[in-house]
Parts: structure tokens; sequence; C-alpha cells
């Protein structure tokens, strides 16, 4: 399989067809591809050769969308930007991919030039925005306009489509290779669910440099539905979008999904907009309380609910749960707040520290088989070795799998809390805080105990005009769960750390308590 064989499919039987929307504009595929072929021909004029790296630095656009066809076009290698890291990040990971190639939009041109004057390996810099351009730099459009289109190299099968780079959070990230095969077989198998078909108008909120969304956008060109593009997640423009672009399916992260519901509660004007276009939320990124799943599932009655689980190493997808299991009776087995059951093509297991694997309903560790698993880490034989030891991807994930096969994660298991030698996992205790009814937001972490190793402490966002005091949130947890998993302290803060896709990081909210100490835990 090869990334781009969707889009000469569509470029054949339906040309004419829409393929994007961005900002009131139409696209169709015939002019997609025109412009992904043309865009291929300036990178191969401007020297990229063969498996060299084109990274992207930029907000969601239909540029974007571009790139990701026309560098496997040109038989090159993606390297998309996280566009929440550092100055430091993003040149250690341009120079440690040997990236050639950076295209870069109007919002981050400014960083764009620190970067240049610090990145060892760039030669090339194409300007992607809508004003002047920088000297030393080429114009997109122009490029397109002057270069001439190209034929697909169709570059594909086990060949490096791209490297994804994960974490950044502690250390340096580490670049995730992924092959065509990879990210094709995961899109096929989230394809066989039901999401993403040819009717769908899908809405890019998630940022496009993420995997959840270029999975999303992958599946969705398979089908050839319609790519609806907002340069980024902001709650109001997400509703209106919804309503005037007849939006039926989106992908967001619990946050996002809070925030969206907040945002909607505190406007009577935006209470008031047609929503009923949704069939599909898909959620994931990070676990969902029942609590939040609750009232989004009250808020959009139109729509069905859909979960997906699964890291950047996993070309991302591992399991889904289905529509099918967001209803009362699973709300009752428990089954809806699982994280559904492996996709096809995927193996999973439940697995102790000798990697045997455990009986049903016994904690271990997540690890996965499949043609969705990587490559391997970019130059770090050691990581991927370590990763992929006896042919299984070790997700670092804490779970267990019921008799159905429905799993069920627990905690990332760095994040599980071991006080007095009991293990405590933060997404139990997350969700007895969000219970509570002035929380908005909570995270458990582990922090210093000379008695216990580690205790309990809570971090809590209140919802906007609400109070609670750190006695009443202990005092919440202590009466829906077992005191030892219980907050032994409580600090309120206006926001939690986020990721680009809404995970709390708590290894910044564990920093100033373990500075100087080693947790007893990797």
């Amino acid at each position: 399989m090869y990334i781009t064989q969707a889009l000469h499919r569509h470029l054949q039987q339906r040309p004419h067809a829409v393929a994007i929307r961005d900002r009131g504009r139409s696209v169709t595929y015939g002019q997609l591809g025109e412009r992904v072929a043309r865009l291929a021909g300036a990178l191969k004029a401007l020297g990229v050769g063969s498996g060299e790296r084109v990274a992207m630095l930029s907000l969601n656009s239909q540029r974007y969308i571009e790139y990701y066809q026309a560098v496997p076009w040109a038989d090159a290698v993606l390297n998309p930007v996280n566009i929440r890291w550092s100055l430091a990040e993003i040149v250690y990971s341009l120079d440690d991919s040997e990236t050639a190639v950076l295209i870069v939009d109007d919002t981050f041109l400014a960083l764009a030039q620190d970067v240049i004057a610090e990145a060892k390996t760039l030669r090339t810099l194409i300007y992607a925005g809508d004003g002047q351009t920088p000297p030393g730099m080429h114009h997109y459009e122009t490029l397109l306009a002057e270069s001439a289109p190209v034929e697909d190299a169709r570059r594909g099968g086990d060949a490096l489509l791209g490297i994804f780079y994960t974490g950044g959070t502690t250390g340096f990230p580490k670049g995730v290779m992924l092959s065509h095969n990879n990210v094709s077989f995961s899109a096929m198998a989230v394809l066989s669910t039901g999401l993403f078909h040819a009717a769908a108008r899908f809405l890019h909120v998630m940022p496009m440099f993420h995997l959840a969304d270029y999975s999303g956008m992958t599946a969705l060109m398979i089908s050839g539905g319609v790519h609806v593009v907002l340069p980024g997640f902001a709650p109001q423009a997400v509703l209106e979008t919804i309503a005037s672009e007849q939006v039926n399916e989106i992908l967001l992260a619990p946050t996002m999904i809070q925030m969206l519901l907040d945002c909607r509660d505190g406007n009577p004007q935006l209470a008031e907009l047609d929503l009923g276009s949704l069939r599909n939320i898909a959620y994931g990124a990070s676990p969902i309380t029942p609590a939040l799943l609750d009232r989004a599932r009250a808020a959009f009655p139109s729509s069905g609910f859909s979960q997906g689980y699964g890291m950047t190493e996993l070309a991302p997808m591992a399991t889904t749960l289905d529509a099918e299991y967001h209803c009362v009776e699973h709300q009752v087995s428990g089954k809806m707040y699982s994280a559904g059951r492996p996709q096809i093509c995927v193996e999973l297991r439940i697995v102790d520290e000798a990697d045997n694997e455990v009986p049903h309903g016994t904690v271990g560790e997540v690890v996965v088989k499949g043609p969705n698993v990587m490559l391997g880490y970019w130059k770090n034989p050691q990581a991927t070795a370590e990763a992929l030891r006896g042919g299984w991807m070790h997700t670092g994930d804490g779970g267990y799998m019921d008799d159905d096969g429905f799993v069920y994660i627990c905690d990332r298991l760095k994040d599980m809390i071991v006080s007095g030698g009991e293990n405590i996992y933060s997404a139990e205790v997350e969700t007895a805080i969000a219970s509570h009814p002035a929380v908005a937001q909570g995270a458990a972490i582990g922090i210093p105990c000379d008695t216990w190793g580690e205790r309990v402490h809570a971090v809590v966002v209140l919802k906007p005009g609400m109070s609670a005091t750190a006695e009443e949130i202990i005092s919440h947890c202590r009466e829906r769960i077992a005191g030892y998993k219980s907050p032994r302290s409580v600090e309120f803060r206006d926001a939690l750390p986020l990721s680009s896709v809404g995970k709390v990081l708590k290894g910044e909210l564990r920093k100033p308590f373990w500075a100087g100490r080693s947790r007893g835990i990797s």
C-alpha cells in the first residue's frame, strides 16, 4: 500500500467532488491532485532527494493536507513538527532527523527565524503564508505556479513514510518511524468500524502534526469524504463551523469536549445553534471521566460516540469502542468506560514483567502486535529493541482485559502511584475527583512521602463561579474510593498544563515535588 493511492482513485473516479473546505473555500479532488503533483515537482526542483526529510511547522490548513500527500509523492519522508514545542526541541528534531526542508506558515514565522539560525541541516525554507515572503525563503504558491507536476513516485509498502516525534516533556523526543503500510493499515481498520465514510464531513480541529488527526485524514482520504479545516481548536469557532458546514464527524480530546460544553452552556446564542448534523464524536488521546461522557451524551443527543486508544508507535490505533457500546446497557455493565476491543489486524495482550500473558481481570502491561506497529525509533536501536522486545510493542500502559476482550486502561505505568506498597492508578482517583460538582478538571499525582514512599496529591481546576475546599475534595473522594487511594493534599489552579492534544502533562505537575529526588517507579 502507498499513502497517495487513495488520491489517484478519486482523481480517476470523482475529480469534481469536494475534497476540502477551508475558511469558506472549496477544493475539489482534481484541484488537490494538481496542487500535490506541482508541490512534489517543486520539492524535487529544490533538490529534495529520495528519502530526504521535509518538515512542516504550521497550524491546520489546506496546505498541510497537500504537504502530507506531496512529500511521499516526491519520494521524500514526512516530519511534521509539534507546534507546542520549545525552540530547543524543534531544532533537536530537525537536526536529529537531518531534515533538509522546512515549510512554515505565518503563525510560526518568527519562531522559524530562530530555528533557521540554530538548525544545522536545513537548507531550504518555504513560506506557506499569505503575506510578504521573507528574504531567503521560497513562496509556497509561487513554487506551485512555476513548477510542473511530476509523476507520483508511489513510495509505499514498508518504505519509511514519516518520522513522527513523540514525547518531549522529559528529555528530548524520540522519532517514531512509520511506514506506508503502518499508517494505511491503521486507517483501514478505522474505516472498518464505519467511521470516516464517503459521506463524512469531518472537522479537523486536532493539530494536524499529531498522528490522531493524520490517521483520520488518511482514512477520510481513502473513503473520499470532505475535510473541513479549522486552524486549531477554539470552542466557539468549532460550534459555529459544525452548524455552518454541516459537519457530521469530529475527533476531540476529552478536555476539548469539556471546553465545548462549557462554551455552549455559557453563551445563549451558541446554545441555539443547530448541531443536528453531528452523527459521531470520536474521542481519545487521554481518558474521559464518566461524568464528562454522560454530560456530552446529554448535550449532543443526535450524535453517537466512539473511542480510540493507541499511541504514535501504533500508527496510532490499537482498540476502538464503537458507538453501540455507548448506551445505558453498557453504562451499567461498565463496557462504556472501557477502551474497547482490538481493531482488525491487531493482536493485544496484557502481560506481566516477564512478558507472560496474565489472566483476564489482572492488571499488567498492554502489548500490541500487528501491521500498525512502528518500524522503530529513528537512530535509537536500544530504545527500539526495548520497546519491541519479543516482536510486541510494549506500550507502557497498565490495563486489564475482561472475558469479552474489552480492554480497560488503568494508567500509564510511569503515572502509577506506589504508596505503602500499594499500586494506585491515578485514573481511578481522577474519576472520583471529577465527580465533585464544583470540579472542572482534576489530576492525581504521586509526591514524596517519608513514611509511605509516595502519597496522592490532587491538582484541581474549579468550574467558573464554583468553590470547594481541599477538605471537601478529600472527603468527597473518600466516599467513593478507598482511603489509601484518596488525595492527602489538594492544590487549586486556574488551569492544568496540557499537551497539544489535551493530555495533562503530569511530569510538569510532579517536577517541583521531585526536584533533586528520584521516584520509586520509572
